[in-house]
């Protein structure tokens, strides 16, 4: 398994975006960013990520409880040069 390290708040987002999720507007405000998506079971994710330097490894892995991803699936799509296209 894969050690989570620290990780900035827009390396998550871009992460994040790359598995879907798409910001939320009406949700963010100030030091955070909410960014939604819908899984596959027609769920709507909601996941909150607070807008600042650096993500604590803790706050990190509330980000992706919420966001219903696996840390080594996170990662690779964090390492990614450029987006998957379809």
């Amino acid at each position: 398994m894969t050690r989570l390290h620290v990780l900035s708040s827009d390396q998550v987002i871009r992460g994040l975006k790359r598995a879907g999720f798409d910001f939320a507007p009406k949700r963010s405000r100030g030091s955070q960013v909410a960014l939604s998506r819908v899984d596959e079971t027609g769920r709507r994710l909601l996941v909150i990520v607070p807008r600042r330097g650096d993500l604590p490894v803790g706050t990190l892995l509330s980000v992706l409880q919420q966001a219903n991803l696996p840390k080594d699936r996170f990662l690779l799509l964090v390492r990614e040069a450029v987006p998957v296209s379809s």
